[in-house]
């Protein structure tokens, strides 16, 4: 005997979905950039500017897929898929962060490879790209910085092109560097650096991605506080089976067994409840889906009788 109740309306919009416009603008800029220093690359003989390329290139990749399947995560859900093809997004986050470190693995062999015997460089062209690339990252950072904490594709963007600028800068550096002394190992030292760069972002982006495939509990959510709050409402007497996880950035999901007072359960105070139980979740964990399955307490009793 139970009752359920949901506050679903509907697919809700992903956290990419609700900033597409924002994501098309930021790859016609990289791939703009990555154009120019393709080119820079192959004038100037770089490799810190050819591997700032590639991870750029990467990067628009990644926004492209993010881009991808949020069209494919919007397509309605249907009896096979109930909650539609919304996890689209989270395999093309988990896509992004293995390229990510495909790169830079890529970019860190070359550059040890190159180490005592790195090749004379045209400074000019290399500064100029890099320059470029730089205020090119910055525009799109300032383009993703509102979005990023809701989704986690824009989120990966925004790293990504947080580590261009950086990359960007350390090829600045480099230049710099061998335009005063003479220096060219420090093309190679920037390309190293720029690889090194790129890991710890791929890694913080692939253990967000595992998280939302393991249904782990959303960051911020205290399920203690939640339990405490739905023991408080008028009526409850228990609640178990409580689970909250995340079908992809922008859509978390509850739902929990809630044992009541056997007097609580009829027509009309069955219906104050769950909408309290509403009340006190959506004050308290921003979500439409959410499903409370109403128990009575003497058929809860007559339960963990027949399991003693």
């Amino acid at each position: 005997m139970g009752r359920d109740h949901s506050h679903s309306h509907g697919i809700t919009a992903t956290g990419t979905a609700k900033h597409r416009k924002r994501l098309i603008a930021v790859l016609g800029i990289t791939l703009a950039v990555v154009l120019v220093q393709i080119l820079g690359a192959m004038v100037s003989g770089s490799l810190a500017l050819l591997a700032d390329a590639g991870h750029m290139l990467s990067d628009a990749a990644g926004v492209f897929i993010a881009l991808l399947a949020a069209w494919i995560a919007a397509r309605p859900a249907s009896d096979l898929r109930t909650y539609g093809y919304q996890r689209a997004e989270v395999l093309a986050a988990l896509a992004n962060a293995l390229v990510l470190i495909v790169i830079s693995v890529v970019i860190f062999t070359e550059a040890i490879r190159r180490l005592g015997s790195a090749p004379e460089v045209e400074t000019g062209v290399m500064l100029f790209a890099a320059i470029l690339g730089a205020v090119a990252n910055l525009v799109s950072l300032l383009i993703l910085r509102g979005a990023q904490k809701e989704s986690l594709n824009v989120r990966g963007a925004y790293l990504e092109v947080l580590g261009d600028l950086l990359g960007s800068f350390a090829v600045i550096a480099a230049a710099v560097v061998i335009m005063v002394t003479g220096f060219q190992a420090a093309d190679t030292v920037a390309s190293i650096l720029i690889a090194l760069m790129i890991l710890p972002r791929a890694w913080h982006l692939l253990r967000d991605v595992v998280d939302v495939l393991l249904e782990a509990t959303p960051k911020g959510v205290d399920v203690q506080m939640i339990r405490e709050h739905i023991l408080a409402v008028e009526g409850v007497v228990s609640v178990h089976d409580i689970h909250i996880w995340t079908i992809t950035s922008g859509v978390p999901v509850f739902s929990a067994h809630v044992v009541v007072e056997d007097a609580a359960l009829g027509a009309r105070g069955a219906d104050m409840v769950l909408d309290k139980l509403a009340g006190c979740l959506g004050s308290h964990f921003d979500t439409e889906h959410c499903t409370f399955q109403l128990e009575p307490a003497t058929h809860s009793e007559h339960e963990a009788r027949q399991h003693a």
